[in-house]
């Protein structure tokens, strides 16, 4: 949990969820609604605020959406089914709550007395709902212009690790395992080209096992590109064996 000053007012609460976003509200109202949960506004019936779970509900929507977009982007030959699953390994509480603590999302809150004291601050639950009633309000203000690079910022090591094996399937070990299986030898990964600017690479990787080439794939890590040559590669051998071509996440 963040040692940072807790913050006093609605107006610095506001500016300090403006800075985590790198956004700036023209409608402040808005942006408090955000960050208002839902025990403060059962503390304090007198004030004229609402909670933050239709923002919430938008929210987890948008986040959907942004995060489907960018799997179809970098997974153009996965199926929906996986890219479903793929997408139910970012989109989750616990990721969403941790990338919501990261931004420093709990300091900026609006809670009760009764969550104040049994650390609402750092409750993933809370956090997470805050993560997305913040998109909806971004939505809502911005529309998907403003919402596209918030996310590609914020959940940039999240699609970066299912694209990479590190979450969900790892299809360098599955390939491994089918290339003994099958081959009675290991698969081999090449870098066959790469392009772009250097904060910008792609990387083509190509991958064979024995005297035979299965797949030449890219992707924006050299590791990418290798799950990515990886999969298509497991791919093809299940239509040669009239399986199924569908390596789960």
């Amino acid at each position: 949990m963040s040692s940072s000053p807790r913050l006093k007012t609605n107006e610095e609460r506001v500016a300090g969820l403006e800075q985590r976003l790198s956004f700036s509200f023209d409608d402040k109202a808005l942006a408090l609604r955000a960050i208002t949960h839902k025990s403060f506004c059962n503390e304090h019936k007198e004030l004229p605020l609402e909670d933050n779970e239709r923002l919430e509900y938008l929210g987890d929507a948008v986040v959907d959406l942004a995060i489907g977009h960018r799997l179809m982007e970098r997974f153009p030959k996965a199926d929906e089914g996986e890219l479903s699953k793929l997408r139910a390994l970012i989109v989750n509480e616990e990721c969403l709550g941790r990338i919501g603590r990261a931004l420093g999302l709990g300091e900026v809150l609006l809670l009760g007395r009764g969550e104040e004291l049994t650390g609402g601050r750092d409750k993933t639950s809370i956090i997470a709902d805050a993560l997305e009633a913040a998109v909806g309000a971004l939505y809502l203000c911005a529309g998907m212009g403003a919402v596209m690079p918030f996310v590609d910022r914020v959940f940039a090591e999240a699609l970066d690790g299912v694209a990479e094996g590190r979450q969900g399937q790892d299809y360098k070990s599955l390939l491994q395992e089918e290339g003994q299986s099958l081959f009675k030898t290991s698969p081999r990964y090449r870098v066959v080209g790469e392009t772009g600017p250097d904060h910008e690479k792609i990387f083509e990787v190509e991958v064979s096992i024995g005297a035979e080439v299965f797949a030449r794939s890219t992707g924006r890590s050299k590791k990418e590109a290798e799950q990515a040559a990886a999969r298509d590669t497991l791919h093809l051998l299940a239509q040669r064996n009239g399986q199924t071509p569908t390596p789960q996440p």
